[in-house]
């Protein structure tokens, strides 16, 4: 990496957390650090958008009143920086699993960076037995912070970036020498869909005015069973030989199972499959 290389960093946790904190301290040490980071928790927005934002003058840069998107889109095309990388992060609990990582905002904003053609790193932490670090400024994020800061200058010069879009790392914050594995998302999701009955419409908590609702509407609760066969707030990765059989070597899941850094290669850029299949009933489709 080039000296002094000038860095964009975000989060999704806001820009008083302390996972951000942590992580500008350690980039700082050799890069040009500007913060452009959301206001408030933006946690799951994804790469979700928004047409306009609040933008507050702040110490360490910026913070804007809107998505972890709308932060890298601003510093990208709204200050006068040439980024040479935007990192993301760290965030306070992992994003492992390939519906986890669609979902979520500190990956989001990697995804904004790479759609406009900067380089980007995302990471988040998580501890190996409490798993969720709940509250996060009794947890020393230090570990994972300094993880991402030499990938990054490691990763730059070897050309990582030539082939890949964004690195989604998963480091967790207690193991003290823990593995770096190379992996790929594990695709494990669920989804429940429960209808609520008219003597439970008490679903204020939900968003929903359910003493509005016609004799022709109902209201459906829709849970995501993001983290399968927990129960609660248990940690859904303990070292337990059924965890590891059901998460293969190589995925991110099963590199937490083993309390050791995930870090997984992510394109972007939606390329499209050959499909044989695909290309006969496109060639054969009847439009009339």
């Amino acid at each position: 990496m080039a000296a002094n290389p000038t860095i964009l960093l975000t989060n999704d946790d806001g820009i008083n957390a302390p996972g951000l904190a942590t992580l500008r301290t350690e980039l700082t040490a050799f890069g040009d650090v500007t913060v452009v980071a959301p206001e408030s928790n933006q946690s799951g927005v994804g790469r979700a958008r928004s047409e306009a934002a609040v933008v507050r003058d702040h110490p360490w840069g910026y913070g804007l009143v809107g998505t972890p998107a709308d932060c890298v889109a601003y510093a990208l095309r709204g200050l006068d920086t040439d980024f040479d990388i935007v990192v993301s992060g760290v965030n306070s609990g992992p994003n492992a699993g390939n519906y986890v990582v669609g979902r979520s905002g500190t990956v989001g904003a990697g995804i904004e960076a790479a759609f406009l053609g900067t380089p980007a790193l995302a990471v988040s932490a998580y501890h190996s037995t409490d798993f969720f670090l709940s509250p996060p400024a009794e947890y020393d994020f230090g570990r994972p912070a300094r993880i991402a800061a030499r990938l990054i200058s490691r990763a730059v010069d070897v050309g990582v970036y030539d082939d890949v879009d964004l690195l989604n790392v998963n480091a967790p914050v207690d193991a003290p020498n823990p593995p770096v594995v190379l992996t790929e998302p594990y695709h494990d999701y669920g989804q429940d869909v429960e209808r609520l009955e008219v003597a439970d419409r008490d679903t204020t908590e939900l968003g929903v005015d359910a003493g509005e609702l016609g004799d022709d509407e109902h209201v459906v609760r829709l849970r995501d069973r993001t983290w399968p066969g927990v129960v609660g707030w248990e940690n859904p990765f303990p070292p337990t030989d059924e965890h590891r059989s059901r998460y293969p070597v190589g995925t991110d899941r099963r590199a937490m199972v083993d309390a050791a850094v995930s870090v997984s290669p992510l394109s972007v850029q939606h390329a499209s499959p050959d499909s044989a299949a695909l290309a006969e009933v496109v060639e054969t489709l009847d439009t009339e």
